[in-house]
């Protein structure tokens, strides 16, 4: 764990209720995210990184727009995808999207490269998802190349090959910082290592402690492959309330609509309270509470995976704008002051 642990957010731009209960419009949504950025920057967070998706439950599908508009409104806040679709998308325009946003932020951006776990955007941008493997793995060499910022010659299966093509604009400092997000393959912890990029773990359910195994096979293949040690970071969903009680209040009707209905798009079942009530435990993977429980639960992954940073998904489902942004106040005034002095005491 590195000495100056980091706290982030993040969030897909969930459509959310308007003052009369009917559902936004996108445009609306899109605005108010921006507005939960800034925020952020405010109450003194390190990262915001805003997911792509292309269906109608969520707002946002060209990220790296609204993380320009969040850039040219905030000071210190370093801000990212969460992720990008690499396998769906043109590696080269990636690089030069947030190379752009690099240079709008002062050296804030960074790009969290992973293959999706919904598919939406394979058929709609015309890609086989019989090649889900092989785009991403093509994708990721050649977006690894252009970022080295020398002239590229490369080859491979899924596009016309490049002889010696140099890409703009160049990163105005060092290397354009990148992550490989993992949902729990340990043959995407070992690409991750062998690519020498940092590792950020989405855990959405299950005890967070399970993914142990995933951070020291991590960490074992960097030192195999004679890599340096590298950042490991958690995404993990959660809402902050003043009480435990009314966090939960917040959360459940929407947390479990939410969830669940993922789990049946996926062959799955609907989530009850039960499990949705296991989750919220002390061992569980929704960071929901008060403050104080929150900052436990954070404390307990953070010792326990030995992280540099914890990524905050604060938006999950339809909750409305006003409990988001106090929520956020509530994680960076109160949730992360309480970590660090509950590490800087031992934990626990």
């Amino acid at each position: 764990m590195s000495s100056a642990l980091e706290f982030g957010i993040d969030t897909f731009g969930d459509v959310t209720p308007g003052p009369d209960g009917q559902l936004k419009s996108h445009a609306q949504v899109i605005r108010d995210v921006v507005e939960e950025g800034v925020l952020a920057d405010q109450v003194g967070l390190d990262f915001i990184g805003i997911g792509e998706h292309h269906r109608p439950d969520y707002a946002i599908s060209a990220p790296d727009t609204v993380l320009t508009a969040i850039a040219a409104k905030t000071e210190q806040i370093r801000v990212g995808s969460a992720v990008t679709v690499l396998s769906s998308d043109d590696p080269i325009r990636v690089f030069q999207r947030f190379a752009t946003i690099d240079a709008i932020s002062n050296g804030r951006a960074e790009v969290i490269l992973g293959r999706g776990s919904f598919i939406e955007s394979f058929p709609l941008f015309g890609y086989d998802l019989q090649q889900y493997e092989e785009l991403f793995e093509e994708k990721l060499d050649l977006f690894m190349k252009v970022r080295e910022q020398n002239p590229v010659t490369w080859s491979g299966s899924t596009r016309r090959s490049l002889t010696d093509q140099d890409v703009f604009p160049h990163v105005e400092n060092g290397l354009l910082p990148a992550w490989i997000a993992v949902g729990g393959s340990p043959q995407s912890v070992i690409r991750a290592a062998g690519h020498g990029l940092p590792l950020m773990l989405a855990i959405i359910g299950g005890d967070p402690l399970a993914f142990k195994q995933f951070t020291d096979l991590y960490r074992r293949a960097l030192g195999e492959l004679g890599q340096p040690s590298l950042p490991v970071g958690v995404h993990a969903p959660g809402h902050v309330a003043e009480t435990d009680e009314q966090a939960f209040e917040d959360s459940w009707p929407l947390f479990g609509k939410y969830f669940s209905k993922i789990a049946i798009e996926r062959g799955g079942r609907a989530m009850g309270e039960g499990q949705f009530r296991a989750q919220v435990g002390a061992d569980g993977a929704y960071f929901i509470g008060s403050p104080e429980t929150v900052a436990k639960k954070i404390v307990r992954v953070v010792k326990g995976l030995d992280l540099d940073r914890f990524d905050f998904k604060y938006a999950n489902g339809p909750m409305e704008h006003g409990k988001l942004m106090k929520s956020l106040e509530l994680y960076g005034t109160k949730v992360v002051p309480l970590v660090k002095s509950m590490l800087h005491d031992g934990g626990l």
